[in-house]
């Protein structure tokens, strides 16, 4: 099982003056469900998760802190009494911002230091070894020790590990080894770093598609933007798609022990699929996507040898408006919606091949429905992926309606009530997912 991350003390901004508030549990405690509490999760109507705050440098005090959950700047006017004025440009605010603009390029380089890591197994040497050298590292790894000194100082000045200058060590902290080094912990965030090096390296052809108004699809990206995908995805799913997501739609988990037929559409590389399958023997699942290549390998690890083979289970290559068979007791469908060109479309196909009293679970990134709700660190994320990868892959197929990864749940409600759908509703949310359950 997945281990937890203890609570702690950290300064907030309240009220004008300095207070203290306990961090959210983290990892199984994410998840929320309407009405009742599973495995640490509060009723999701107790209101939204209120992430820890960070520090950051103001033109005036350099210890003051900002609460996470406002990152983003709504714009409000000055204003004196003859109504709102204009100013020039101010040293000190411009001196900030310059100083946050440094920041934010050392994070956009940490994105290709944090999968150098990964890959050369930095972090995992890190995680077993504690405290090393820069040649201790290297020796460990088989790599050069002029790249392993400047990776860790890079690391330490970022404060993803620490520096010791009396003894010349570097340590990975234990909270921050799980979320660089275990795959099975549902904060692990190896794989969303995959996704952002990757997105970022395709950039030139979203720069072109942005000029011409085209897009570009999911199949034109690197191999990284795919593999992160699953990484990424796959821990969360272990953690709270058996033990929260299917118990909180209404009727679904009998269905599955006694045998279902069951669609995972838009499955990717089959993890989804295949976790369910192995959960619920006596029911069958199909799992489709468009992007040939995540079938193939959805396919092969079904496949299998001995004990490892999943036996019902299916793959094939087709989009969301086009899934064969049914009717289907159970279809699901994992952050994807928002990346299909025509959504309506996809939704009323669905509402042909769902049997009269199936249920539609979609999992869709977490997001109000005004900009404004969106403007938190998860939010800036999203709406990144959203620019560099999910827009630019609807834009690139027919419709091409682009609802983007903030859509919120007043745009899903519409795209599915557009094509017939006639229940609706929130059932769990962790700080990256919304969870819909919808009914014909």
């Amino acid at each position: 099982g997945s281990r937890t991350v203890s609570d702690g003390m950290v300064p907030a901004v309240g009220g004008g003056r300095t207070r203290f508030a306990r961090n959210r549990p983290m990892l199984r405690g994410w998840t929320r469900l309407r009405g009742r509490t599973r495995m640490g999760s509060r009723p999701i109507n107790q209101g939204r998760w209120r992430p820890a705050p960070v520090p950051v440098r103001g033109a005036d005090d350099d210890s003051l802190w900002a609460d996470r959950s406002s990152v983003g700047h709504v714009m409000t006017a000055p204003r004196t009494p003859s109504g709102p004025t204009t100013r020039g440009v101010d040293p000190e605010n411009l001196m900030a911002f310059v100083l946050r603009a440094v920041t934010e390029v050392g994070a956009a380089l940490n994105a290709a230091l944090v999968v150098m890591g990964d890959r050369l197994g930095y972090y995992r040497s890190l995680a077993a070894h504690g405290a090393s050298t820069p040649a201790e590292l290297a020796e460990r790894t088989g790599t050069d020790e002029h790249y392993a000194r400047e990776w860790l100082n890079a690391q330490a000045a970022g404060a993803f590990v620490s520096y010791d200058p009396t003894t010349g060590r570097y340590l990975l902290p234990p909270e921050h080894a799980e979320a660089l080094t275990d795959e099975t912990s549902p904060a692990f965030v190896g794989g969303l770093f995959q996704i952002a090096h990757g997105t970022v390296c395709d950039t030139a052809s979203i720069l072109e598609a942005a000029r011409t108004g085209g897009g570009v699809g999911w199949g034109d990206h690197n191999a990284d933007v795919h593999i992160g995908c699953e990484r990424f995805f796959r821990p969360t799913y272990h953690a709270h798609l058996l033990a929260e997501w299917l118990p909180a739609l209404d009727g679904v988990l009998d269905k599955l022990t006694a045998g279902a037929s069951v669609a995972d559409v838009g499955c990717g590389h089959g993890a989804s699929t295949r976790l369910m399958a192995e959960a619920f023997p006596r029911s069958t699942f199909q799992g489709s996507d468009v992007h040939a290549p995540s079938i193939e390998v959805a396919r092969q690890r079904a496949a299998g040898t001995g004990p490892d083979a999943v036996r019902n289970i299916a793959f094939e290559t087709a989009g969301a408006d086009a899934v064969a068979g049914g009717p289907y007791d159970l279809i699901t469908m994992f952050d994807c919606l928002h990346d299909m060109g025509d959504p309506v479309g996809a939704a009323r196909h669905l509402r042909e091949v769902i049997a009269d009293d199936g249920t539609w679970m979609i999992v869709e990134p977490a997001a109000g429905d005004r900009v404004e709700d969106n403007l938190t660190p998860i939010g800036r994320a999203y709406y990144g992926f959203s620019t560099l990868l999910c827009t630019p892959a609807s834009l690139s197929q027919p419709v091409g309606l682009a609802l983007g990864t903030q859509a919120g749940p007043a745009r899903i409600r519409e795209v599915v009530t557009a094509a017939g759908f006639t229940r609706f509703r929130l059932v769990a949310d962790t700080p990256f997912n919304n969870v819909f359950e919808v009914r014909p």
